[in-house]
């Protein structure tokens, strides 16, 4: 593969293309946040945590989710600017409780939305665990928009309760409180 040169904040970055805008930005020390990224599953853009603002070489501009957004040749990349840190505000208010891990770091005290019956924050992390690192597709979602939650297969909560490996990645622990 070749690579592919772009601009993060300022520091020009050289990445295998084929990466994603967080890897790049990771291989240089450059921090963004995440809540539903984890580096052994692939990509997944749930949270939106990662947003940062881009530029193409042909000028479009825009903000992206970084852990899915492939780098191009020439890209610019802003981490930091205000309407970024706008997003994730946001994000962190919605996400509560899940999200409190950058409360402190973006100014955020509570959220003014009302939490569901879950707190779950929807970001895929016990779904993709089970499916992706064990092959067991034992946890789903089901139901649409402000009606979607995680749900067990039925009769998986004994293997999941003896399995418990993805008890430690749910922020709301909503696995392990069904399990």
């Amino acid at each position: 593969m070749k690579n592919v040169t772009l601009e993060i904040d300022g520091r020009t970055v050289e990445v295998e293309e084929g990466a994603t805008i967080l890897e790049a930005a990771q291989s240089v020390g450059i921090k963004i946040p995440t809540l539903c990224h984890d580096t052994r599953m692939q990509p997944y853009g749930a949270c939106r945590m990662c947003m940062v603002h881009i530029e193409t070489s042909w000028g479009r501009k825009r903000l992206v989710a970084s852990c899915v957004y492939p780098v191009e040749e020439g890209l610019l990349v802003r981490t930091d600017t205000e309407e970024v840190k706008r997003v994730r505000r946001m994000v962190i208010e919605l996400l509560w409780p899940s999200s409190q891990a950058y409360a402190e770091e973006y100014g955020v005290t509570g959220s003014r939305f009302k939490t569901g019956t879950t707190d779950c924050s929807l970001c895929g992390l016990c779904l993709r665990y089970c499916s992706e690192i064990k092959g067991e597709n034992r946890i789903y979602f089901e139901g649409r928009g402000v009606d979607r939650r995680p749900a067990l297969v039925e009769g998986s909560e004994l293997t999941c309760r003896a399995c418990g490996e993805c008890f430690n990645l749910c922020g709301s622990g909503w696995v392990a409180s069904r399990c």
